[in-house]
């Protein structure tokens, strides 16, 4: 049985509370680890730690030296990948193909690439007349923003965590990393990667605990908090937003999605189904950018609705010890039942079920798992909760739909703006519909595929602000504009 201390100041230590909690697996529903949960004392620690070390060596240290030393973790946690591996599977129930070949991989990446870009980027020089003739020049400063508060989420636990915590540092901050209760392992197995590579101690550090009156909210709350990166639902963003506002602390969100797929009747169809099972169901539908709704142009509605079925009903659920496991358990037993509440909505909403609607049966130890089946709906109303509201399970409602101007109206009928997917072979089509659509990425004839430089994040209720190459620069550091006159 595992024990998950706090990580502070370069050292593992129990939590001053005393406060522990359990983490189940969620492949079998058995306990797997304790977890030290950090209240005041515990939260007042790491961030003071986290101040003092940028006063320290870590705040000294020339921008090229930092960004060689996270060049160096990256290429340690990729020596380590076996053991992030069976960290990040046993928390999540991942199969060991995503870990293996996405989640991991993507962690040392976002380390390795944000340093490179550092590495190379300095600030902008203005030169400008004076009224005197002898000009002044301006040289616009980046300095690093300070304490940065990471609360990271549960579905990809590594890579969304070290996407903020990478660009963090590398801009020259220092973290106090909250991951979610659900995820505990691998944020906690980074802090002796990076000890051993020797990143100075209170750089990084890890607390655990929940969010109202625990962890969470007592990091937001810091004074010591310099700017707040989360990741996660609409609701808690609003309820951070709310927190930082005391001080005016900068906030970068990336929240909830209800996010479209548009298939043209011209579009591949043996690629439109790769895709959207992918979209659809990639992470057991547990992916900020996931599809849950699908619009189908009506002549090949039929023949996707029926290819669809046939790609859900063959995927085969397992945890990371099911041989030929395609899909995975939920995340828990709560987010299992919010799930499954909304598959008996559907029902009593009327949907066509098309596949699914329910909760597999199994003969060995994954009965215990958060196991639900695939799930397809049509026939519900756009105005319908199971179109509307994000459910975070591997489902999605398929409508009909006869013009570009119907269905441009049918996806931007949300109150998020985090992602979009059109499917066609009309390269014009695309360039036409895909920039009128009301999303932060909008991919065409793909799903997930992403450039680290470009920006990620979305609108409306999807989030505030972007990460990204240098959109990461932007809200991890200070701009100051330094006025010489020659």
């Amino acid at each position: 049985m595992k024990t998950h201390q706090l990580f502070i100041d370069g050292a593992y230590v129990d939590a001053r509370s005393g406060r522990m909690f359990d983490k189940f697996s969620p492949s079998t529903g058995e306990k797997i680890a304790t977890v030290h949960e950090a209240l005041a004392e515990d939260v007042d620690l790491a961030v003071n730690a986290a101040a003092n070390a940028l006063k320290g060596e870590w705040g000294k240290m020339p921008k090229a030296v930092r960004c060689d030393l996270l060049m160096e973790l990256a290429n340690a946690i990729a020596a380590r990948t076996p053991d992030f591996i069976e960290a990040e599977v046993a928390d999540t129930g991942h199969t060991r193909h995503f870990a293996e070949k996405v989640e991991i991989p993507r962690g040392a990446a976002n380390f390795r690439i944000f340093a490179e870009m550092l590495k190379h980027t300095g600030g902008e020089f203005y030169q400008m007349d004076t009224p005197d003739g002898t000009g002044a020049a301006n040289l616009e400063l980046h300095r690093p923003k300070g304490v940065i508060g990471v609360i990271s989420p549960w579905n990809a636990p590594f890579l969304l965590m070290t996407w903020k915590v990478g660009p963090a540092l590398a801009c020259g901050n220092t973290v106090v990393v909250k991951p979610s209760e659900e995820s505990p392992a691998t944020a906690t197995l980074l802090g002796e990667v990076m000890n051993s590579v020797g990143i100075p101690k209170g750089v990084y550090n890890v607390i655990h605990g929940f969010g109202p009156a625990s962890a969470g909210e007592l990091l937001t709350q810091h004074p010591k908090v310099n700017g707040i990166t989360f990741t996660g639902e609409t609701r808690t963003g609003e309820a951070i937003m709310k927190q930082a506002a005391v001080g005016l602390r900068d906030v970068s969100f990336e929240l909830g999605g209800k996010n479209p797929a548009i298939i043209f009747a011209d579009a591949d169809m043996d690629k439109a189904i790769e895709v959207t099972m992918r979209s659809v169901f990639a992470n057991t539908g547990q992916v900020c950018l996931g599809t849950e709704r699908v619009y189908v142009q009506r002549p090949v509605f039929d023949e996707y609705v029926s290819r669809l079925k046939a790609g859900a009903e063959g995927l085969k659920q397992g945890g990371p010890e099911t041989p030929g496991a395609t899909i995975g358990p939920l995340i828990s037993d709560e987010h299992r039942q919010k799930v499954l509440s909304y598959y008996a909505k559907a029902r009593e909403l009327g949907a066509t079920v098309v596949t699914g609607g329910g909760v597999p049966e199994f003969d060995d130890a994954r009965q215990g798992g958060f196991f639900v089946e695939p799930t397809i709906w049509t026939g519900l109303p756009e105005d319908s909760a199971i179109v509307k509201e994000e459910i975070f399970g591997p489902c999605c409602h398929i409508t009909p739909f006869d013009t570009e101007e119907e269905v441009i109206a049918m996806a931007n009928d949300t109150t998020y703006g985090l992602s979009a997917t059109i499917l066609t072979e009309n390269l014009s089509r695309a360039h036409r519909v895909g920039g009128q659509i009301e999303a932060g990425l909008v991919w065409v004839n793909s799903w997930f595929l992403r450039d680290l430089r470009t920006s990620f994040g979305g609108s409306k209720s999807s989030g505030i602000g972007r990460e990204g190459g240098v959109h990461s620069l932007e809200f991890y550091t200070e701009r100051s504009n330094l006025c010489i006159k020659l």
